[in-house]
């Protein structure tokens, strides 16, 4: 964290302690003269802070506000000199009649309060700009903070939305594969199959990963490698000798990837592969991860008559969503169809979400905004 997003961050958890703060330092940077005793110098500097904070929250809690959300600046500008000429006046009328009693040795003149406020001249070129100068200075402070935590707001939001999203892509998933999967158990029930219970371990172990380990935006490969190898193995038992399944995978170090993505491209293959595939079916996976560069190739037969319908279009409608949401222009996802072949293809830049995670707004640390 920066030191300005420290100073910004302070000043929004601790605002009236910042305040306190800020107008302490203003305080203690001595208004100076000649001959002036220390009393004297504190008196006429607990004034001028009284007159600085008149003119810093009228500009940047007033003016600055009706600048930035209406549009009828002419009204603002005439507000703006209306309250100018207002506290310039009430200060010059205080450093005469109160300031100058207490630190200046009678006799001496004092200007009547008429006098005060008809001498405009004398009002500008001296209260108003010694008010105002530091006014546009803490104007611009709280500006460029209120921008910061616009921007960190919509931020947030924006994670949201896109946790939210995912979620929903997840729901739609998940259901997906149960139906398909239950429906496969359902079957080998129906003849009393001998690898009923089998299948039923074998769901059990990809319903503890769907179910408990993808709560996360993010899963290791390796997790992910091991349910498409449960999955694979729970297809198998519902085929004989003619299913072909080859699964080569190989990586020179783990990392981390959007959870259920790889398991749907699988069960899409198989779906359209082995599940509509009359006569001896093939299904190739290929996966590699090196240098944080993520490759992952299914390829899978089809009947001809599939071709027109050969993908799932609502699975990999969402897969292309949730990467998007991760990944945006860090990834690739193409489907091609080679004769009676179809190919899935994505490849994923594993960097990229490195300086995402880095960049990510960290939801504890930002709750001071909500």
């Amino acid at each position: 964290m920066s030191i300005l997003q420290r100073i910004i961050r302070y000043s929004t958890i601790y605002r009236i302690s910042s305040h306190i703060l800020f107008w302490l330092v203003v305080f203690i940077v001595p208004q100076y003269e000649e001959g002036m005793s220390f009393r004297d110098m504190m008196i006429e500097n607990a004034f001028c802070v009284c007159f600085y904070m008149l003119a810093c929250y009228f500009v940047a809690y007033f003016i600055i506000p009706k600048l930035l959300k209406d549009d009828n600046y002419l009204v603002v500008i005439i507000y703006f000199i209306i309250g100018s000429y207002l506290i310039s006046a009430f200060s010059r009328i205080m450093t005469v009649h109160v300031i100058e009693p207490l630190i200046r040795k009678p006799p001496f003149v004092q200007e009547p309060i008429l006098e005060i406020l008809t001498d405009v001249r004398k009002l500008i070129v001296v209260y108003f700009l010694q008010n105002f100068s530091l006014a546009w200075i803490f104007g611009f402070l709280k500006l460029v903070k209120d921008q910061y935590l616009v921007k960190q707001r919509t931020l947030l939001l924006e994670k949201e939305k896109t946790e939210a999203e995912l979620n929903t892509l997840k729901a739609q998933l998940n259901p997906h594969f149960l139906f398909n999967t239950l429906n496969n158990i359902y079957s080998l029930s129906l003849v009393n199959s001998p690898i009923t219970s089998k299948s039923i371990a074998g769901l059990s172990q990809i319903l503890d990963h769907v179910l408990y380990r993808c709560n996360n935006t993010y899963v290791s490969v390796s997790s992910e490698i091991t349910l498409v190898h449960n999955y694979i193995e729970l297809e198998k038992l519902r085929y004989d000798e003619r299913l072909e399944v080859n699964f080569k995978h190989s990586m020179d170090e783990d990392a981390d990837i959007v959870p259920l993505i790889l398991l749907s491209i699988v069960e899409n293959a198989f779906k359209h592969g082995a599940g509509e595939f009359i006569g001896k079916p093939i299904i190739n996976i290929d996966l590699r991860l090196h240098e944080n560069q993520f490759y992952f190739k299914v390829s899978n037969t089809f009947a001809p008559k599939e071709q027109e319908g050969v993908t799932d279009k609502i699975g990999l409608e969402n897969i292309r969503k949730q990467l998007e949401l991760i990944y945006s222009k860090n990834h690739e996802l193409s489907t091609v169809m080679n004769g009676n072949t179809f190919v899935t293809l994505l490849t994923i830049n594993l960097n990229s979400q490195k300086n995402t995670k880095t960049l990510a707004v960290d939801e504890s640390k930002m709750s001071f905004i909500r």
